[in-house]
């Protein structure tokens, strides 16, 4: 049975891939894992990199004996699977993304950190914050956003690919957008799969950038088309 491994984005953990997992389970030996400082793996002092968590994939997939996983890569998990491909491409069968965003510059990287604000979610979305500290804890969430708003400021400086990177990259790859996902333009999704040698695009429609948000059926479809 073929291998498939859930990478879940910034914010987020493995714990929201429950229902696909369990949908993909009859065809798929399907896996995932919560990165470093989110959901079981709370707190750490270690700084999100893109780079740290490709390595952290990398590990467990030497860890759990598997030479070669398809990945699927939601919104950070996405970049995350292709910087795996791009330095292990011995390690990735294919890719399928969806929301992940490409197009960071300094410009980009303060408009996304504004929004990981604890106190203004607190105050705003009480009951998004009610979520975040469900997924990594109480005491943990805000040190998630924290670090999350630091990766980003980085990532605006210099991102973790280069065209050159990505444009070496092997395996086959599906990279996928909403058609109304206001963090992640059609445009930055489209240049992404031009310059991948193997790279094809998909359009979500209906869709918004959040997971739970995202149709459950369409994307086990597209799983499946996907991965075979």
């Amino acid at each position: 049975m073929e291998k498939l491994l859930l990478l879940h984005g910034a914010l987020g953990c493995q714990a929201q891939f429950e229902k696909l997992k369990e949908a993909l389970a009859d065809s798929y030996e399907v896996h995932t894992l919560d990165f470093y400082g989110h959901g079981t793996e709370t707190f750490t002092d270690q700084p999100f990199r893109i780079q740290d968590f490709a390595e952290q994939v990398k590990a467990w997939l030497e860890a759990n004996q598997i030479d070669r996983i398809s990945i699927f890569g939601y919104s950070m998990g996405g970049y995350v699977a292709l910087y795996l491909a791009s330095k292990y491409p011995g390690k990735v069968r294919c890719i399928f993304t969806l929301a992940t965003k490409f197009d960071w510059n300094e410009a980009s990287a303060e408009k996304e950190t504004k929004l990981l604000d604890p106190e203004k979610i607190e105050a705003k979305v009480p009951m998004f914050a009610e979520e975040l500290a469900s997924r990594h804890g109480a005491h943990y969430w805000k040190n998630v956003l924290r670090k999350t708003a630091e990766m980003m400021q980085e990532l605006g400086k210099q991102k973790a690919l280069s065209e050159d990177d990505l444009a070496q990259i092997e395996p086959p790859v599906l990279i996928s957008v909403g058609d109304r996902d206001t963090m992640v333009s059609l445009e930055e999704t489209a240049a992404v799969a031009k310059s991948l040698k193997n790279g094809a695009l998909l359009v979500m429609p209906h869709t918004i950038h959040p997971l739970e948000k995202v149709s459950l059926n369409r994307l086990i479809f597209e799983c499946r088309q996907f991965f075979g």
